[in-house]
């Protein structure tokens, strides 16, 4: 089954793995599941190591390069559709990359690996 991990949950995971649900930690390390990673999220990382309002536990290329291999992490870009539908959301949520992940996990019918109850209000199925 395929599965979209959201921001936090990728980096609770790679350098906070104790703060993740049972449930969540199941999903993600159960080999049987597809992975994959907004573009967003990698973007929104890279962000936010830069303003140096995030500290990881390596530099942030090594770091990202270590939780997509230690995950078997797929890359899921940003297209023109998911943006569309980005575009038509209701403002339950104001965080753009994470409304990002909701339009992405609608397009694809897919569930998200989220401890942010927000994202229940758009009506996507939220692991956590």
């Amino acid at each position: 089954m395929k599965h979209l991990i959201d921001t936090q949950s990728v980096i609770w995971y790679v350098d906070q793995d104790q703060l993740l649900s049972p449930t969540a930690h199941a999903v993600i390390t159960n080999p049987a599941n597809d992975l994959l990673l907004s573009a967003a999220s990698v973007w929104e990382i890279a962000i936010k190591v830069g303003l140096k309002k995030l500290t990881l536990s390596l530099p942030y290329r090594q770091w990202m390069a270590k939780a997509i291999a230690d995950l078997g992490l797929s890359i899921l870009p940003i297209t023109v559709d998911y943006a569309d539908v980005q575009a038509g959301l209701p403002h339950h949520h104001r965080d753009p990359f994470d409304r990002l992940i909701v339009a992405q996990a609608a397009v694809e019918g897919i569930q998200v690996i989220s401890a942010d109850p927000q994202l229940d209000a758009y009506g996507i199925t939220r692991i956590w």
